[in-house]
């Protein structure tokens, strides 16, 4: 009878060595985003904020997740993995921050089929900056090793971001009416949407993601980092402006994310030629000879947050972007509904 030969989890493909190597190396990171508030420490069952520490009146708790999307897979192409992790927080606090929530802890989910431990670092340490620019701790978070489920040093990234807003201050669309501008704050680039459809014009163009573009190339017009909002944002809301609502341009772009948060009666009208569209858009355009429509329901097109004020206060709202570094356009105005929810000039 032969002898059974003794299995580890190693032999599995799961190396726990590598998971712990990579906990005390991001242990620094992590403790470099702490802000009033933090419990503990990294390596627990559970992450410790102490809400008491946060000054709000009435305190309200919103939450929100994401990912980053096929966006992993033009960072494997460049071989860049230093700013994936921005994209991840960036998508989590900009989808908060359109109720007025300031991001107050963050954790990730990290998964892959066989650790490499600098790539992981590369990847947590990007989500660690993102979250020193929007004002959150990084408190926690998961790296699970799945051999089988991913193949080579594939990954998968999720995030998942707490914030809070005092309960008077919520923005909930409900003071938007008929007649208000529609501010439009510059996006770095797709942000962390549509990918999908990128990957696709650039495999039946043939292009070389490594060609000279707008003063860059190609792969890192298209790799840049979602923006980060949070900041500017809250500074905004902290001069006492009256911001009406705020929509985040992810998913389904300008066409739609906008009229998530319009009232029942109303419209938009958004004028295209209000704002340049950054030049990796209409390389887009032109290389997968996509329609506008089709442009404006997909990417962002160079505006990645929407604010819909008064319009006596447009100026101001566009001048507080400018001093934070972040180009502000008046795009639009909501309007009375008449059979399209949304109008392209």
């Amino acid at each position: 009878m032969s002898e059974i030969k003794s299995f580890t989890y190693k032999d599995a493909g799961v190396d726990i060595d590598a998971g712990n190597q990579l906990v005390d190396n991001i242990k620094p990171m992590v403790k470099s985003t702490h802000r009033p508030g933090v419990m503990g420490s990294l390596g627990g069952f559970g992450g410790l904020f102490d809400l008491s520490q946060v000054d709000c009146e009435n305190p309200v708790l919103v939450s929100g997740t994401d990912g980053v999307g096929t966006k992993l897979k033009l960072a494997h192409m460049l071989n860049d993995h230093s700013t994936i992790g921005i994209d991840l927080v960036a998508m989590c606090a900009n989808d908060i921050i359109v109720m007025g929530a300031e991001p107050l802890f963050f954790l990730d989910y990290y998964a892959c089929g066989q650790l490499d431990i600098n790539q992981a670092s590369d990847v947590i340490n990007g989500i660690a900056k993102g979250c020193l620019d929007s004002g959150c701790a990084l408190i926690g978070g998961e790296t699970a090793e799945m051999p089988g489920m991913y193949d080579g040093d594939d990954y998968d990234l999720a995030g998942f971001v707490v914030g809070v807003v005092d309960k008077t201050k919520i923005i909930d669309g409900s003071k938007i009416k008929s007649g208000q501008s529609i501010i439009g704050v510059a996006s770095t680039g797709p942000h962390s949407n549509g990918y999908s459809l990128i990957r696709k014009i650039l495999q039946a163009s043939g292009a070389d993601i490594n060609q000279p573009f707008d003063g860059s190339t190609l792969g890192k017009k298209l790799l840049a980092p979602t923006q980060l909002y949070a900041k500017s944002v809250l500074d905004l809301l902290a001069t006492g402006a009256q911001v009406n609502g705020i929509a985040h341009i992810t998913g389904g772009g300008i066409m739609e994310n906008i009229t998530r948060v319009i009232p029942q009666g109303l419209a938009i009208e958004i004028n295209t030629n209000s704002w340049k569209m950054p030049a990796v858009f209409e390389w887009l355009k032109v290389q997968g000879n996509i329609a506008q429509e089709e442009m404006l329901r997909t990417f962002n097109c160079g505006i990645g947050l929407c604010l819909i004020v008064d319009k006596q206060v447009s100026a101001t709202v566009i001048d507080h972007f400018n001093s934070h570094d972040i180009k502000a356009w008046n795009i639009g105005q909501t309007i009375d509904f008449a059979g399209q929810d949304v109008i392209i000039k």
